[in-house]
């Protein structure tokens, strides 16, 4: 089964924000990312397996915001995956607080052959076959 999207519920936590009460901007950063090891897994994969020999790389982040968050809100982060070429994959991603848009983000992450220099590589038919672009 080839998974697209993942819906992540979460709680804010008190050391994601700031002196002002709310959650400083890197964190959104990391929901992403978590949702983005969630729909792996919801795959039967691993971002990181033990002793592999490919990684994936960011080479692109971005978030606009809409509205806070502050300590003890419940949310959704939804990630999908946008676009999938042969190198790269595209995530967007929307958080939501009782169904009002919080924010926005995309993602880029490329497969790359670890080693001395990494280098760009096509993303492995197991792993493309269990993961596909958003129609």
């Amino acid at each position: 089964m080839a998974v697209s999207e993942y819906r992540l519920r979460r709680r804010v936590q008190f050391y994601e924000t700031d002196a002002a009460g709310i959650v400083h901007f890197s964190w959104f950063f990391r929901y992403m990312e978590e949702a983005e090891h969630a729909l792996w897994r919801e795959a039967g994969l691993s971002i990181h397996p033990p002793g592999a020999v490919i990684g994936w790389p960011r080479v692109a982040a971005s978030f606009d915001f809409n509205r806070a968050l502050r300590f003890e809100d419940e949310f959704e982060v939804r990630l999908r995956i946008a676009d999938m070429t042969r190198r790269i994959i595209r995530y967007s991603c929307l958080l939501t607080k009782d169904e009002e848009q919080i924010a926005t983000g995309t993602m880029t992450i490329a497969c790359v052959r670890k080693g001395p220099t990494m280098r760009a590589i096509d993303i492995p038919d197991e792993i493309a076959k269990r993961l596909r672009a958003d129609d």
